[in-house]
């Protein structure tokens, strides 16, 4: 018995440590590690834990989403002013919308923090887009609760700081290869065509090279593990090679 006690102890001081490392790094001004805890733990653990009324992050994660809501829809409206009814409403569901929020909380590495049930843990459950964003939506609501809206909306604001940009120039969500057509196109219509040049690796990892041609004219290339992740980098580097020309 003593054993046991010993190891779970173990077990909860090293979760604790674990969850005091996530509040350095990103400066969170948090006090209640268990709320934090709570914030990073899917209902799929606590229903393996039932035993041990283990709280999952549902309740932070509905709070968090009302919070997120009013930081990103107040943002809007005090900045920019020139802004519609209808333009506000579309880009505020383009920044808080699960792709974000998901790709945010990849960033920030949430995925390592979150306790996650045998069977979700095992099918990916830590890097899955629906979970790491409702995770996010889970600590905005712990930062409300525990500190303030001014320390979840600095976070925020902080964290989506360059989804908010993209948002504002209408290409969150977009493509390199929509936003390269987008850009020559702005003078009229002109043909971009993707050819292979070039791969290399073995069969099992394969790295392919895709060249850019507009109108004929070669452009830059760009390489990837599969051709359309090629196809992507050559027009990002078109894209900036082309942005960069124009702005001299």
């Amino acid at each position: 018995m003593k054993g046991r006690r010993t190891h779970k102890t173990i077990s909860l001081q090293a979760r604790e440590a674990s969850l005091q490392e996530l509040v350095a790094r990103l400066r969170l001004p948090l006090t209640d590690i268990a709320l934090l805890d709570r914030a990073f733990t899917h209902t799929s653990y606590a229903n393996e834990n039932k035993a041990r009324h283990v709280q999952h992050n549902e309740r932070l994660e509905f709070l968090g989403d009302a919070v997120l809501d009013l930081i990103i829809g107040e943002y809007l409206f005090k900045t920019y002013p020139q802004m519609t009814e209808g333009e506000l409403t579309k880009t505020k569901a383009a920044i808080v919308c699960e792709t974000s929020l998901a790709a945010c909380s990849k960033k920030l590495g949430f995925g390592k923090y979150l306790l996650l049930g045998r069977g979700e843990a095992a099918t990916g459950g830590s890097e899955r887009p629906s979970i790491l964003a409702d995770t996010f939506e889970a600590l905005v609501g712990t930062l409300y609760v525990d500190v303030s809206y001014e320390a979840a909306s600095q976070f925020v604001l902080s964290h989506l700081a360059g989804y908010l940009e993209k948002a504002r120039k209408g290409t969150l969500g977009k493509d390199y290869k929509t936003l390269l057509q987008e850009f020559v196109q702005q003078e009229g219509e002109r043909q971009i065509h993707y050819s292979l040049i070039g791969e290399s690796g073995p069969d099992h990892d394969k790295v392919f090279c895709m060249e850019v041609r507009i109108d004929g004219h070669r452009y830059a290339s760009g390489t990837g593990k599969s051709k359309k992740e090629a196809e992507q980098h050559a027009a990002q580097v078109t894209l900036a090679q082309l942005q960069q020309a124009s702005s001299h």
